[in-house]
């Protein structure tokens, strides 16, 4: 029988993480230093080699650390040949044109990664505990389902990233029987870019807006009129929630709704 995989080269944030919930170190990703700030939990281990930016990785280290696998997805296709004569690849979909329901896709690739791994036990179990994850959620928010939820990245003082269908935000909104206030269009990632003055679209929502923030956008926002104008603003029905990526997979759709129902819980339960 033929050994599994044990050096294995991730080239997506998703997939890492993935790895790391089914028992799994990476030798090499790319943007190590990145992680806190974007993606936060779970920890890195120490000691992941990083191979440059995610668009254009270090293919010449990647080839002196000569993994046994190099996964990867979409993003990453034009390069896709090259690789693979380094190491074998298989590549993973979760967001790719024309975009589906990231959650659902999670689920799938998470079972086909733990059995290519040799980790279907770690893998079940992981799927498992993010159902268990989404249905104890369901029961905590049940008062907060009274108002839908606007859920945003700042890009600068006027413009915002908002997440709508076929993003993972929506899938795990849904999950746990809440509703998302923005219904526009958006990406194959799931966001479109708005202006500040296209938050009116659902004045009874609830805004929940991600970090990282810099500074000066907050500050900006303070004397801004269009921004005071928005009810949900007078009405304080805004939370600033930590960093969790927009891109992942099933370990940021259980970070993503911890912090929805910490976030939320303790608003019902300050209005009593």
């Amino acid at each position: 029988m033929a050994a599994y995989p044990a050096r294995i080269a991730s080239l997506d944030d998703g997939l890492t993480e993935t790895l790391l919930g089914l028992g799994v170190t990476p030798v090499a990703m790319p943007q190590v230093e990145a992680w806190n700030d974007w993606v936060v939990e779970p920890r890195l281990p120490p000691g992941i080699v990083d191979l440059g930016t995610d668009r254009e990785p270090n293919l010449e280290l990647l080839t002196q650390l000569a993994p046994d696998l190099i996964i990867t997805t979409p993003y990453l296709a034009a390069i896709e040949p090259v690789m693979a004569r380094l190491a074998p690849t298989q590549t993973f979909s979760i967001y790719a044109p024309p975009g589906g329901r990231p959650y659902e896709l999670s689920v799938r690739e998470t079972l086909r990664l733990g059995a290519l791994l040799g980790r279907d036990g770690p893998a079940q179990a992981l799927v498992a505990k993010s159902a268990a994850t989404m249905a104890q959620l369901r029961d905590l928010l049940r008062r907060a389902a009274d108002r839908p939820l606007l859920v945003v990245n700042f890009l600068d003082e006027g413009h915002l990233r908002i997440y709508g269908k076929r993003s993972l935000f929506q899938d795990v909104i849904e999950r746990c029987g809440l509703a998302n206030g923005w219904t526009g269009s958006t990406n194959y990632w799931g966001f479109s870019t708005i202006g500040l003055e296209d938050l009116v679209i659902n004045p009874e929502s609830r805004l929940l807006y991600l970090e990282p923030v810099a500074p000066d956008i907050l500050q900006s926002l303070e004397s801004n009129p269009v921004w005071n104008s928005l009810p949900f603003v007078r009405a304080g029905r805004i939370h600033r929630l930590p960093a969790v990526s927009a891109f992942g997979m099933l370990p940021s759709a259980m970070r993503f709704g911890a912090l929805l129902g910490a976030h939320l819980a303790a608003a019902e339960n300050a209005n009593g």
